[in-house]
């Protein structure tokens, strides 16, 4: 079952017994029951979701505290599979995300995240150290909504973010 079915599952569960247990839900699902109270947790969470990619934690703590602050629910992943695995299973309205990753760098990731249905029109900013004008072109060219390139100005970054939100209507 995929997560959007388990999230369906669990949907139409509560529908009919609001008071049955995480437990048995989880029983019914053959998945953990801290994976219900995850699932629950973010369907009732209305806030917008960002996922932040980056397997430095020197730029993903810092971010994800300065996001968290402006009222955004973080999700994050430190690789390329982690990323569009999260990305399926979570539903962000935004990601940020780095290029030069261990395995599956931010182009590969971008490319499949854009070619897959349930995925495409999930905007994506490149967050980089990669600044060179062939890296941005090549960014925009795989399906990138924007490019930023680090060190960033967390100002700068916040404004790009709340005008790519309000842009696709979310």
């Amino acid at each position: 079952m995929n997560p959007d079915e388990i999230d369906k599952e669990i949907i139409n569960i509560i529908k009919k017994d609001p008071e049955m247990p995480y437990s048995r839900i989880a029983e019914l699902l053959q998945i953990s029951e801290e994976e219900v109270k995850e699932k629950l947790e973010m369907l009732s969470d209305t806030r917008q979701k960002i996922l932040i990619v980056d397997d430095e934690l020197d730029t993903l703590i810092p971010l994800k505290r300065a996001l968290e602050a402006e009222d955004y629910l973080v999700v994050e992943a430190s690789s390329g599979m982690e990323a569009i695995e999260k990305t399926r299973s979570n539903h962000p309205d935004l990601i940020l995300l780095d290029l030069m990753m261990p395995g599956m760098d931010g182009f590969e990731v971008c490319n499949v995240l854009k070619d897959d249905t349930l995925t495409g029109s999930i905007p994506i900013i490149m967050l980089t150290a990669k600044g060179e004008i062939d890296d941005k072109i090549e960014g925009i060219e795989t399906g990138a909504d924007d490019y930023v390139t680090k060190p960033f100005d967390l100002s700068e970054l916040k404004a790009r973010i709340k005008m790519i939100l309000r842009r696709t209507g979310v």
